[in-house]
């Protein structure tokens, strides 16, 4: 049997939960992966101990003044790794020619660009940031197409309605006799609040998830069900798929991961233990299934599986986030970037959990004077809502 064939990978967002758990991955499978590059935003101690451990040609931080500390810092211990800094380097290491794949787990619009630059030279992308989608899901989705890249969800739910479509799923759901997705959610950490104890909830609370380990702001994200909302934003572009179509169900033991209803009344369902490790496993190997160190699910410990239906009275920014899909245009991006800047206000202890969907509202009513038909444009859009997010928030504080 022949030795599979080494392939070079960039991580973008290494010292995140995703890109950890990504490494974890790789060293498993020394005889598959080699690391090309690694990446963080300001992380630099973290991104130092990752070049030691897994030897990359290049890291790359946000600051030339961080560059220049761990490029100083790979000197003195003999390694022969490269620092580099900004945004554009970032994209190098996304569309290098040796590379073969790039995990884009950057948070939020700053991973947009470098998971673009991989798209655009046929990478296979592992797709972890789902701002990409959400903001510019046509650009983005008519560069996969055009250059024959190979796109992977790597979120959980993602990953799971891909298991569970055919492997040939374009056009449509409709055409290949899928009558809905149904994209599963935790609840978060405030399933089960009142609207008064969710509205006065602290950010060490917002971030205490019950059953995944992730950053703050996505922690955030969860707890709001904005996160749910991108997903679902996220669904339509990488599934061909309506807002109509996807279904919301929360289900708090995060087992079934998400599942997919067929015409003929079957639902097909991805069920397994809530860790990252398994969907990155399954867009490194695909289409081959490799160990990802994770335990085969215990039904007799779940017991239980239970679900409900979502309260967007309670959480409004699920139903933010499908109004934003169904005005199309630059209303995603408006949506994403207003929740990014709220989210850091609420997180910085400028305004409470409850203002956070009160600002993203506030901004998503303000009549946009443009389009998102190029990335230019997108970019515009999203400069445009933080200006109008920061307003809106001095606003409420004053």
């Amino acid at each position: 049997m022949s030795q599979p064939t080494v392939q070079l990978v960039t991580v973008l967002g290494a010292t995140g939960s995703i890109g950890k758990s990504t490494l974890d991955v790789i060293a498993r499978h020394p005889e598959r992966y080699r690391v090309y590059a690694l990446t963080a935003h300001t992380s630099k101690e973290a991104l130092l101990e990752q070049c030691r451990t897994h030897c990359p040609q290049f890291a790359v931080l946000d600051s030339e003044a961080d560059a220049q500390w761990l490029q100083q810092a790979l000197n003195d211990a003999g390694l022969p790794t490269v620092a580099t800094a900004g945004p554009e380097a970032l994209c190098d290491v996304a569309r290098a020619p040796q590379v073969d794949a790039v995990m884009a787990a950057i948070v939020g619009a700053a991973g947009l660009l470098p998971a673009l630059a991989a798209a655009e030279a046929g990478k296979r992308v592992l797709l972890a940031n789902k701002e990409a989608l959400v903001m510019s899901g046509a650009l983005f989705m008519d560069a996969v197409a055009r250059s024959g890249a190979t796109l992977l969800p790597i979120d959980s739910e993602h990953n799971a309605i891909y298991q569970c479509l055919p492997s040939e799923h374009r056009g449509g759901l409709a055409k290949h006799g899928v009558r809905q997705l149904l994209l599963t959610a935790s609840g978060g950490p405030f399933r089960g609040w009142s609207a008064e104890e969710i509205a006065s909830a602290t950010p060490e609370q917002a971030c205490a998830h019950p059953n995944w380990s992730m950053g703050r702001k996505i922690s955030v994200d969860s707890a709001t069900l904005m996160n749910k909302g991108l997903e679902l934003i996220e669904a339509c572009w990488l599934f061909d798929a309506t807002p109509e179509q996807i279904q919301v169900v929360v289900h708090p033991q995060s087992v079934i991961h998400s599942m997919a209803a067929y015409d003929d009344g079957s639902v097909i369902a991805q069920l397994g233990n809530p860790d990252m490790r398994t969907p990155i496993a399954y867009g490194l190997a695909w289409p081959e299934r490799i160990d990802a160190g994770v335990e085969t699910l215990d039904l007799f410990q779940v017991a239980r599986l239970d679900f409900e239906a979502p309260d967007e009275t309670r959480f409004p920014c699920l139903r933010l986030a499908r109004e934003a899909m169904q005005a199309g245009g630059a209303a995603p991006a408006v949506l994403n970037a207003a929740n990014e800047v709220a989210v850091d206000a609420f997180l910085s202890g400028d305004i409470t959990f409850g203002a956070i969907p009160d600002v993203v509202a506030k901004v998503m009513a303000m009549p946009y004077p443009g389009q998102a038909d190029s990335l230019e444009r997108v970019l515009a859009a999203d400069r445009w809502s933080r200006e109008q997010a920061a307003l809106t928030i001095r606003q409420l504080t004053a």
